[in-house]
């Protein structure tokens, strides 16, 4: 074996190995599988620390109050499960097209939406427009127009 090809076979190695300890990246419903507990409800914490943000800004990004996130039984009601769950949802959706969760999070606060008359998607899920914005990704996600 020749030195270059021992090179080679060296260099072939090294990446099979890079490659084999990735995680694979989660899509779908096994990306968000990870913020809900054993109950089935959404743990705010971890929502909170995964995003980077303190629950104050979370609860600001939902559109409850930041009190919500005191009491457990409030943060375990169906409205404050049911705004986290439409929220997580939208923002692993673009996750892959944003470049990872804390960039699709930006994107949820901040990108206007034209299609929506440069709303937001977090101003329309505080609307309980959710699903229009789910309905928008989807036709987006297979070519429709912005």
């Amino acid at each position: 074996m020749t030195a270059r090809t021992k090179k080679a076979a060296s260099h072939q190695a090294r990446t099979a190995k890079a490659v084999a300890s990735v995680e694979p990246v989660r899509r779908g419903p096994s990306r968000i599988a990870g913020y809900f507990d054993a109950e089935g409800l959404i743990v705010i914490d971890r929502v909170a620390d995964r995003f980077g943000v303190s629950k104050a800004q979370l609860a600001d990004t939902m559109g409850v109050s930041p009190e919500t996130f005191h009491r457990a039984a409030r943060a375990k009601a169906p409205k404050t499960q049911g705004r986290a769950t439409e929220m997580i949802e939208i923002v692993a959706r673009v996750s892959d097209w944003a470049g990872g969760e804390k960039q699709a999070l930006a994107w949820y606060r901040a990108e206007p939406l034209p299609a929506f008359g440069g709303r937001t998607a977090e101003s329309l899920v505080k609307d309980g427009k959710a699903a229009a914005v789910r309905d928008w990704l989807d036709h987006v996600a297979t070519g429709g127009f912005a």
